[in-house]
């Protein structure tokens, strides 16, 4: 991991943040969206996707969108379709540690409970991924709280080596790295990290995240960059929602996928859509709940100002949810999802990081897409097409 703030290189996220006002909630947060009219909001929806805009997203998630969701909806399914077809690709996690040294306030990984933990050994790890390869996925994501003496690059870099013949696509949900573990991992058949930063305001990071290294806003946030420079070719990002108001983290999640997109082009950047759901021995009442409404809004938004990038929905969301808003924008979705280590074959009793909601079965899943005209796509790519070289940034 970053051990000091001097390892920290400029980072063009943290700075777009900063410049843009979008660190922290701005002061005037209450009256942000009053110049947005519902005359902008018809003549965003009628304009072609453009070069990122701000003001665009701005507008689209305002007060003043809401009349024109059903307009916006069938505005994010034609651009979904043609630039994606009718594929939803399937991916599965598989969670190797809960052990965590993190006091994160809604997670049930907290190290400050005194909950059944459990490690799995490389040989379990590759046991819980055979499971899932059996279900038919080629897409595989490594999950773990922050256990850096036990989930080393080194060991995820086995695990990796013994499940590649099973998946062509191996990504990792884990604690920050430096660049030179990301690199390490990269080389070891790993190519994609998905971090989420929570949420993008300060001051309330600080108060969810009070100990632990993931206290660190800065150390976390310059972390995608650090993947994209090793060469790692896919970018995951998400504000966990719940914590703060989805309006803010929209703009801020919206600014950091340009940035990432802008300078690090030869690394493919999506966005995910975790709201907040119940844990062991967590908080169960948050301020800014984020209703369905509120979702479909984001999610269109997103759309209609990123024709690219990917979009994924999790098995935190309900099978109805998933199925209302899949055709609106969504391109990669989870299914049959554990959230504890060994859940899937090893040790199904371990403790989970959170209760999912969608809990059809992967072919349940698979079946449904199938019958409202999708692909369920198990493999997108082939790693033969991999290069190890170094990212390549454009600071234009």
């Amino acid at each position: 991991m970053i051990s000091t703030k001097s390892e920290i290189p400029q980072s063009h996220v943290l700075k777009a943040l900063e410049e843009n006002g979008l660190d922290r909630r701005p002061a005037n947060w209450d009256s942000y969206f009053d110049d947005v009219t519902e005359a902008n909001v018809r003549r965003q929806i009628a304009e072609p996707i453009a070069p990122f805009s701000l003001r665009r997203l701005k507008t689209l998630i305002s007060p003043a969108a809401l009349p024109y969701l059903e307009q916006m909806a069938q505005a994010a399914v034609r651009v979904t379709r043609q630039r994606f077809g009718n594929t939803i690709n399937l991916y599965a996690p598989v969670y190797v540690s809960n052990f965590c040294i993190n006091r994160c306030k809604y997670c049930g990984f907290n190290a400050t409970h005194d909950l059944p933990r459990k490690r799995l050994t490389v040989d379990e790890a590759v046991r819980e991924g055979e499971a899932v390869a059996r279900e038919g996925f080629r897409d595989l994501l490594l999950v773990a709280g922050e256990d850096p003496k036990y989930v080393t690059p080194e060991y995820l870099c086995e695990i990796a080596a013994r499940l590649r013949k099973h998946f062509s696509s191996i990504s990792i949900e884990i604690a920050p790295q430096s660049e030179e573990s990301y690199r390490i991992m990269e080389r070891g058949g790993i190519e994609g990290v998905t971090l989420y930063q929570e949420t993008y305001d300060r001051e309330l990071y600080r108060e969810y995240h009070p100990k632990g290294p993931k206290s660190d806003y800065v150390g976390r946030i310059v972390m995608q960059e650090a993947a994209a420079r090793a060469g790692m070719r896919r970018l995951g990002i998400g504000a966990l929602l719940g914590i703060n108001d989805w309006r803010y983290e929209t703009m801020a999640l919206g600014l950091h996928a340009h940035v990432l997109i802008k300078h690090y082009w030869q690394s493919k950047v999506s966005v995910s859509f975790p709201r907040i759901r119940p844990a062991p021995d967590v908080m169960d009442n948050f301020p800014y709940y984020v209703n369905d409404r509120s979702l479909v809004q984001m999610i269109l938004a997103l759309r209609l100002t990123f024709s690219d990038i990917g979009m994924s929905l999790s098995t935190r969301e309900s099978g109805e949810m998933r199925n209302h808003v899949l055709p609106m924008g969504i391109t990669h979705m989870s299914a049959g999802s554990k959230t504890n280590p060994g859940g899937y074959e090893v040790d199904v009793d371990a403790t989970e990081q959170f209760v999912i909601s969608d809990e059809r079965s992967v072919a349940e899943v698979s079946e449904y897409l199938r019958t409202r005209g999708f692909d369920p796509v198990w493999k997108d790519f082939d790693p033969a097409f991999l290069d190890s070289g170094e990212a390549v940034t454009q600071d234009s």
